[in-house]
């Protein structure tokens, strides 16, 4: 019988970066993936959201951008059939970054090698059982069954989750009837990009940039004069299932392209290709006991450009919060907060992708004035900015205990520009190491001496900051702000609550 802290069951985007969360806040993580190696099936085809921000809070977002191979595409983003454009923002409230899948998974791996993982790769687990002490799991390797035992279990093994089922979790949701298809191509010398983006076919005439709708479902063309590849985008009602691990072919999407527009699209080659359906389902509960699922184990979102984000957000939320329980410190109920946390984030995101369903497939006279009413309010900013953070996840509030938290608490923390003895430095670079924060931004040492009693939990640093949001912030290791207190409030009068904050969320001193 061999040991670990926490089986993580599958090395996908959330699996992997779960264990390497917990193996920066001193757990050790067993990653059990059943494919021999990294799959090489097209599937996303970058990374956007808030998850951005926080690689970049763990100093991680340089090493993803340096492997896009690709230009950054200007910050317009499809939305059930219309377009959020943000090119006349000067920070838009959304970003991607074009890193196919295979390439993302990559480098987590590569990052789980450098803290020191144990990523097993051809170890299938046939079977799950827990008791109120441990998780034991039966895995099948390549020199034949074994046994693991953990603290707890987390499935981050897709939306066919077996230890989702292992555990009794429902899954409710819908199938929609359609099939999409995407691919990212060349295109030969007889078509031509045009200034605007539209594509001029011969025999056939202009293809105009966005989305084309016909009787047989939709056209998505995104291409820019002087680029090299075109992405294509079709939707098609059509109820066959097919097997994700069977890749599509450039034919597959020309015959697709032509049944839709009725006519013949000429494709040189491709740079990527990938087929999908989309559901509308959330596990009912994100634990159970010591079993516990992320990523698509948990949610499938109708719409593209959303799931990355949501599961790895998933991994960094639970990640400080199983290792709070190992290392013996957790406050009670902290572990359920990842469902409470979570399960809101996640139901924020089902609903702007399933009025995205809605935008999306109607076909008839109403739904058509629908979409243009609803492209007119994005020619505002202020519909444009929110619809932008709702999409990339940065407009999540968890709820805080205490009455009347302060407005910035259970929001993302700003990354304020900071003053200290050693320099200047900013909040992102102060969460490298995954640790919670005090943040001191009025020099109160009433507050620092309040926070004493935790400092082997919580690290806390002193500094400046322009038109300050707060005299302290005290920030989880997920970057989320579990406290703060008003400005030029009078000495000693946050400390009681700092200390029910502290020993909310980073228990007994």
């Amino acid at each position: 019988m061999k040991n670990a802290d926490v089986i993580i069951v599958g090395a996908g985007p959330a699996g992997l970066m779960l264990a390497n969360e917990l193996s920066l806040a001193g757990v050790r993580p067993l990653v059990l993936e059943r494919y021999p190696h990294r799959r090489d099936t097209p599937k996303a085809g970058g990374l956007g959201g808030q998850i951005l921000e926080l690689l970049r809070y763990r100093g991680l977002l340089e090493r993803f951008q340096a492997a896009c191979t690709g230009p950054v595409p200007a910050p317009r983003f499809p939305f059930g059939g219309v377009h959020l454009d943000f090119t006349r923002l000067a920070d838009p409230p959304l970003h991607a970054l074009p890193l196919p899948q295979q390439q993302l998974e990559r480098l987590l791996d590569e990052h789980a090698g450098e803290l020191g993982v144990d990523v097993r790769r051809g170890h299938e687990v046939i079977g799950v059982n827990q008791d109120d002490a441990a998780v034991t799991v039966d895995v099948r390797g390549p020199d034949g069954p074994y046994q693991v035992n953990a603290r707890y279990l987390v499935g981050c093994d897709g939306a066919r989750s077996r230890v989702r089922d292992w555990a009794g979790i429902p899954f409710p949701g819908i199938t929609y009837p359609e099939v999409n298809r995407l691919g990212q191509v060349t295109l030969p010398d007889s078509v031509t990009v045009l200034g605007n983006g539209d594509l001029d076919v011969p025999g056939f005439g202009t293809i105009r940039t966005g989305f084309t709708r016909t009787d047989q479902g939709l056209l998505g063309v995104g291409s820019s004069p002087g680029a090299q590849s075109v992405s294509l985008y079709t939707i098609e009602d059509e109820t066959t299932e097919y097997d994700d691990d069977v890749p599509m072919t450039l034919t597959e999407l020309q015959d697709s392209i032509r049944r839709v527009l009725g006519a013949h699209l000429p494709l040189a080659g491709s740079t990527r290709l990938s087929r999908f359906t989309f559901k509308a389902r959330q596990a009912e509960r994100y634990r159970v006991g010591r079993v516990m699922v992320a990523g698509d184990a948990a949610h499938l979102f109708p719409a593209t450009g959303v799931a990355l984000n949501s599961g790895m957000l998933d991994a960094v939320n639970l990640a400080w919060k199983l290792a709070a329980d190992l290392h013996g410190w957790a406050p009670p109920g902290l572990l359920d907060t990842y469902h409470d946390e979570r399960h809101l984030a996640g139901a924020r995101t089902m609903l702007h992708t399933r009025a995205q369903v809605a935008l999306r497939r109607g076909h008839d006279a109403a739904a058509e004035a629908l979409r243009e009413m609803f492209q007119e309010l994005l020619a505002d900013e202020q519909p444009l900015r929110r619809m932008g953070a709702m999409v990339a996840g940065a407009d999540i509030r968890y709820p805080m205990p205490g009455t009347n938290p302060h407005p910035l608490a259970g929001t993302f923390a700003p990354d304020l520009a900071l003053h200290t003895d050693q320099g200047i430095t900013g909040v992102a670079e102060l969460l490298h190491p995954a640790r919670p924060i005090l943040l001191d931004l009025a020099d109160r040492p009433d507050l620092r001496e309040a926070v004493r009693d935790w400092r082997q939990r919580v690290d806390v640093h002193t500094a400046k900051t322009g038109r300050r949001p707060a005299d302290a912030l005290l920030i989880r290791p997920d970057a989320h702000i579990a406290w703060a207190a008003p400005v030029d409030e009078p000495a000693g009068t946050a400390t009681p609550a700092l200390r029910e904050a502290l020993s909310s969320w980073f228990g007994t001193p």
